[in-house]
């Protein structure tokens, strides 16, 4: 099956002084304002590396869901934090925080599950850079 999807970005103005907005083919972003100063400091709008960030805790949380379905486990509730590290122009860290929810699963059948979507989950896959995963299982 292939999928596509997209975003369109509009940037207007240089570097630092300039803005620009993203929106995306859902419309959950919609003229969703970013910058220079919404990359380095709090504020309003959004960033490259928080929506990497989104993407990646989004999408390694639903390989886990489809990797517990497959060992026939439902998980009540996967709450994953994902920290991206920009330094000097690069990605270099992908930290993921995952406080999970799962009745009835051993730890080492659970560790083997996370161990997978770490390493399969698509944006896991497309980042290049070191990616780490500490796990909770309640």
């Amino acid at each position: 099956m292939k999928i596509k999807r997209h975003s369109n970005a509009i940037w207007n103005g240089i570097g630092k002084d300039g803005k620009g907005s993203i929106t995306s083919q859902s419309g959950v972003l919609n003229q969703t304002q970013y910058g220079f100063q919404s990359r380095i400091a709090e504020g309003i709008g959004t960033n490259p590396e928080e929506l990497i960030a989104s993407a990646h805790a989004g999408c390694f949380s639903m390989k886990l869901a489809f990797n517990l379905q497959a060992a026939n486990f439902t998980p009540k509730e996967l709450n994953t934090v994902c920290e991206i590290v920009f330094e000097d122009g690069v990605i270099i860290e992908s930290n993921i925080s995952l406080n999970a929810k799962v009745a009835g699963i051993s730890n080492e059948k659970f560790d083997e599950l996370v161990k997978d979507a770490k390493a399969n989950c698509p944006i896991s896959k497309l980042l290049n850079c070191k990616t780490s995963v500490t796990s909770q299982l309640n």
